[in-house]
């Protein structure tokens, strides 16, 4: 294979695993919006995505189904958290809620360790796993079925915000939850929607990812950590930013891993991202602070 083919191969893999980063930044944006505090137990919701559609898919649920099931269930799980461990503490400090949600996250990693055991699972693909040949690279049909459902999710969302009364309510509490709150809006629904929301993205994500990659108990903290980087690299509070940040994040470590050393990968693109944040640090999408 040649060189050129080889960097179009680990650009459509970072490509896929950063729509991903992207969707898990993109939910931390989007409660980050309407609470002012990261939800440290988001990339738990991309693991119990995955975990819970291989589990319903087991019991000979179609794999359609499956998906949809393991999404509600997600949405479930998100609403429960922000009404037990979230909303009790209104009016707590950010560190307060931001201990609440690591609280939250390891109650879900033993939750799902209990569940489903402590071993690695990985879904059925979607569409069989024959590579689809482009140019000199190949790609795997689930791959396709990531960058599409990603790519659909975040155009949804951005439609969400722009043409919904619901939605333009949520960009409303962004910018002064406080003068929201004086023209009406229950800002208190809009937190309860926007963690339905961001669990919905992150679960799909977890499910399209299960098939391409393995779903274990641990790695919901992994994905967490790297969606938090995507949305501060794009400029945290900025949506789209959160998603271009996770694409270059992907892509960086799918380099990183085929042309230095899968071992170094992540920590290669950990210090790209840190330089961005020197050069901007608002982040490439970010309002520059007045």
């Amino acid at each position: 294979m040649s060189l050129a083919d080889q960097l179009l191969q680990y650009l459509i893999t970072g490509l896929s695993i950063g729509m991903v980063y992207g969707l898990v930044g993109l939910g931390l944006t989007m409660i980050f919006n309407a609470t002012g505090i990261i939800n440290f137990a988001q990339g738990e919701f991309v693991m119990l995505g995955g975990m819970a559609a291989v589990a319903f898919h087991s019991m000979r649920i179609p794999l359609g189904a499956a998906v949809i099931l393991a999404v509600a269930a997600v949405i479930i799980v998100a609403l429960a958290m922000e009404r037990l461990a979230i909303r009790p503490l209104r009016g707590a400090s950010v560190v307060t809620l931001i201990i609440a949600t690591i609280g939250a996250s390891l109650v879900l990693q033993g939750g799902a360790k209990l569940l489903w055991g402590p071993e690695a699972v990985k879904l059925q693909a979607f569409s069989g796993q024959t590579p689809i040949r482009i140019a000199g690279g190949g790609i795997a049909p689930q791959q396709l079925w990531v960058m599409g459902l990603a790519a659909l999710s975040v155009v949804a969302v951005q439609l969400f915000f722009k043409y919904t009364l619901a939605g333009k309510a949520m960009r409303a509490c962004a910018v002064n939850r406080s003068a929201a709150r004086l023209v009406g809006i229950n800002t208190e629904r809009m937190v309860t929607l926007s963690f339905g929301m961001s669990a919905a993205l992150a679960a799909l994500g977890g499910v399209v990812l299960t098939p391409v990659a393995l779903m274990c108990y641990t790695q919901g903290t992994y994905y967490t950590l790297t969606g938090f980087l995507a949305a501060v690299v794009g400029g945290l509070g900025s949506g789209l930013g959160a998603v271009l940040g996770g694409i270059m994040l992907g892509i960086l470590e799918s380099l990183a891993a085929g042309f230095i050393s899968s071992g170094y990968s992540k920590a290669i693109a950990l210090v790209v991202a840190l330089a961005v944040l020197w050069w901007r640090p608002q982040g490439l999408l970010g309002q520059r602070p007045t």
